[in-house]
């Protein structure tokens, strides 16, 4: 199954603003998350078209599986 982690954060605007990263370490270390999260607010690292990330809103690890069905 793929896997990823998506830290959901909140911009000037209100809006949500997803960050996705491929096959996340796990488990999951939530205070290692958390650290991420607020280290990318504190230093401005990325911006959105609504403005700066001012506020944590949620973290969550998606997967995705898939099944090949035979045609032939």
């Amino acid at each position: 199954m793929n896997k990823r982690i998506e830290l959901i954060f909140e911009n000037q605007q209100g809006k949500n603003v997803t960050i996705a990263l491929d096959d996340p370490i796990e488990p999951v270390n939530p205070a290692a998350v958390k650290l991420a999260m607020d280290t990318v607010i504190a230093q401005n690292a990325f911006t959105s078209s609504g403005g700066e990330l001012i506020a944590k809103k949620q973290a969550r690890i998606v997967g995705r599986s898939v099944e090949e069905i035979d045609i032939s």
